[in-house]
């Protein structure tokens, strides 16, 4: 991050302040980050905007590990006030060069649907402890028939097995919150709705089912393009919507970096 005093040297002197007669002009500039909770983010996001010059005004929600970034400015000169939003914009980015989503004011699922479109492809999602969260999300979006095929709610093991082809041998030997079924039914799905891409999740969002190993908030989540499956294991924290509706942030996450090429695996973890 840089200094207080490379940051000062961007503010406008003060023969640039206002008169009376003199136009104001107003900016906006977005970051959207994913990963951090509102307490972690605090003391970084504080630092940050002690620094910003008095025409600039930041303001921030986190809500299940997105975070919205809003920089708001007010000043008299258009293209210098246009500079300085921009400089301030980037800087926010590169601080959080890896969990950056995008500097628009939009959603996770915008971004998704966003990329698909562009790139021509179809998603389909084989959804457990999400119950069909993220199908809602992604359709939450105009134009989502173009990428959207279908989604399989599939909260009991026959339906894994029978309906997306989960090996039952899978289930027994793994358990179905597990890296293995997590794989299969992102591949099963993918391969029932014939989609490019797939986003798999299967877990426990509570408030009961959890156990040593496996406690409640614990979610396997798969996610495939093309030929490309990966997955992690996340241990989320929240009543049983705030785990819900982080799984499904994390999936269409995961899925975001991946077709950016800029998705860094998980390291490897067991869950047995």
């Amino acid at each position: 991050m840089k200094t207080t005093d490379e940051l000062n040297n961007v503010v406008p002197s003060d023969a640039d302040q206002p008169t009376s007669a003199t136009a104001i002009y107003s900016e906006r500039r977005h970051v959207v980050i994913y990963g951090y909770t509102k307490k972690e983010l605090s003391n970084i996001i504080r630092h940050f905007k002690s620094q910003l010059p008095d025409f600039v005004k930041m303001t921030f929600e986190t809500a299940n590990l997105v975070t919205h970034i809003t920089l708001s400015g007010t000043y008299t000169g258009l293209e210098m006030l246009r500079y300085k939003m921009n400089q301030y914009q980037q800087h926010l980015s590169n601080l959080f060069s890896e969990e950056l989503i995008t500097q628009s004011n939009k959603t996770v699922s915008q971004i998704l649907g966003e990329l698909l479109a562009e790139r021509e492809l179809t998603v389909s999602c084989a959804e457990s402890c999400t119950g069909g969260n993220l199908a809602h999300r992604i359709t939450q979006q105009a134009g989502s028939s173009t990428y959207f095929l279908g989604s399989v709610v599939s909260y009991s093991n026959e339906v894994k097995a029978n309906v997306l082809g989960v090996e039952r041998n899978t289930i027994g030997r793994h358990g179905a919150v597990s890296r293995e079924v997590a794989e299969e039914m992102s591949a099963g799905v993918a391969r029932l709705m014939k989609s490019d891409c797939a986003i798999s999740t299967t877990g426990i969002a509570g408030p009961d089912g959890g156990s040593k190993f496996k406690p409640v908030g614990t979610v396997w989540i798969s996610v495939k393009y093309c030929s490309q499956i990966v997955s992690e294991c996340i241990h989320f924290k929240g009543d049983r919507n705030e785990v819900i509706e982080s799984a499904s942030n994390h999936g269409m996450v995961m899925l975001i970096k991946l077709l950016r090429n800029s998705y860094v695996a998980q390291e490897d973890i067991s869950d047995d």
